[in-house]
């Protein structure tokens, strides 16, 4: 006997009803306008610093085109928010604790992006290893995020393997930034 949409849906420890399709699908839309808000919100610092000063760094040889980071922080960005959403809809007492994660993650990612492009024109180089610090971190928030999504939802937590790859590869373009600028 195959279980119907509502029993997909419903806590596997039985702790209440399960969520309606209304219900899931806001919480969803919540967990991608917080994704994209903190896109936006990055965006504000690279649209006046990717032209301007980050356009004649010396950047590592094996940067992509500045076109590339759109299109896969997009896709990185909704699949952390799939992730979270997945996590969400099982209701385990682990729930909290690995929102909790992701949420820290989140603040991560935030950071990251006005230190790195923002601060430089003030700071210099100091804003370059600044920003490296906060993407190690990052990473390393993304990875305990991994450990918490991945028993709750293995889903979640394989979505989440590409997001932790990117901020390596993006954290070796940060290091040659901040070694050679």
């Amino acid at each position: 006997m195959q279980p119907n949409r509502e029993e997909l849906s419903s806590p596997p420890d039985g702790s209440g009803q399960p969520y309606s399709a209304r219900v899931q699908a806001a919480v969803l839309a919540g967990f991608l306008l917080a994704s994209f808000l903190v896109a936006g919100l990055g965006g504000f610092s690279t649209v006046d610093n990717v032209d301007g000063w980050y356009s004649t760094a010396d950047k590592a040889p094996w940067s992509p085109p500045n076109w590339l980071f759109g299109p896969v922080w997009t896709l990185l960005y909704t699949a952390m928010a799939v992730a979270a959403w997945l996590v969400w809809r099982k209701r385990t007492p682990k729930t909290r604790p690995a929102l909790t994660a992701y949420a820290v993650q989140l603040g991560l990612n935030l950071a990251w992006t006005p230190v790195f492009f923002g601060l430089y024109p003030a700071m210099g180089t100091a804003a370059l290893w600044l920003a490296l610090a906060i993407i190690v971190a990052l990473i390393a928030a993304v990875t305990v995020t991994v450990l918490y999504f991945g028993p709750i939802s293995r889903t979640a937590g394989l979505l989440l393997l590409p997001y932790i790859a990117w901020l390596v590869f993006a954290s070796t373009l940060n290091w040659w930034a901040a070694v050679h600028n």
